[in-house]
């Protein structure tokens, strides 16, 4: 009953508190700037699409994963960002605009990619191939607690500017606040999990992780993507909308071994995204 509690009501409602203070500091500009840049959404989509499948494969191989745990690794590179990581580049002065947009479009690509990256992994870890129909309630969820929220302090920002300035700096704080909260009843959560897989799971989590939040920043740099994209785009690409990937596992795969890998990267990323926001605004002013 609380886990139920925790996952459809207390995480969505914190998400969506979370959104509404990313959408008092945006305004139609953002967006229509991320329209004229073109070429950071779609190295964002490349990352995505190729490097977080690559760089999945490569460490459940070297480091020789069982084949539910590879396929529940696969399974993780193939979900989309979330609302997650518009926070932290919220908090890292990354471009939310640019979060928001790949969030939207990476939850449409999904429908596609997600069921044919899942069905090769299965076929090649596991020796089945499985068609896998996306759960379209998740998807619409995704865009829900994005938009509907954002849109609601986007309008403040516009309408009510006064108010916005005024809260602004308070709803960052208390977003913080509430993310760590949510950090804690995850943790207790899933402490029975944590305890039993960590020790064959944890090093690939926190390898995959680490390799993903630092591929979506080094190569949008490589192509001249400045600094506040990149930052976007890494916490795109590192931080992955895990819930969805449990319930996948656990409704559609009907295999609660593979939602471990999900599971257990949740937890890591939140404390691996914080440390990489921190480094990479340091970095800059070094």
């Amino acid at each position: 009953m609380q886990e139920s509690m925790l996952s459809t009501v207390v995480l969505p409602l914190a998400l969506g508190v979370i959104m509404l203070g990313l959408g008092l500091s945006l305004t139609i500009a953002d967006f229509t700037r991320v329209i004229k840049y073109p070429k950071a959404v779609l190295i964002g989509l490349i990352c995505q699409m190729l490097l977080l499948p690559l760089a999945a494969l490569v460490v459940a191989k070297l480091l020789q994963l069982s084949p539910e745990l590879a396929v529940g690794l696969m399974l993780l590179s193939a979900s989309p960002g979330g609302p997650t990581a518009n926070l932290y580049s919220h908090l890292s002065n990354g471009d939310v605009a640019l979060n928001i947009t790949l969030t939207a479009i990476n939850s449409v690509l999904t429908l596609f990619s997600l069921p044919f990256i899942v069905g090769l992994s299965m076929d090649y870890f596991m020796g089945e191939a499985l068609a896998i129909p996306m759960p379209f309630g998740k998807i619409i969820s995704v865009f829900a607690i994005v938009l509907i929220p954002v849109s609601i302090g986007m309008l403040i920002k516009r309408f009510k500017p006064g108010i916005s300035a005024r809260m602004e700096k308070p709803v960052k704080i208390a977003s913080a606040i509430l993310l760590l909260l949510v950090i804690i009843a995850t943790v207790l959560k899933d402490r029975v999990i944590l305890g039993q897989y960590f020790a064959q799971i944890g090093l690939a989590a926190f390898l995959f992780n680490i390799v993903s939040l630092l591929g979506g920043y080094f190569v949008p740099k490589l192509f001249h993507i400045d600094k506040k994209q990149a930052i976007a785009i890494g916490m795109e690409i590192g931080i992955h909308n895990g819930t969805l990937a449990i319930f996948i596992a656990l409704t559609v795969l009907n295999n609660s071994v593979m939602s471990v890998p999900p599971a257990i990267y949740s937890i890591i990323m939140f404390f691996t995204a914080a440390a990489f926001g921190w480094w990479v605004n340091r970095r800059s002013q070094a």
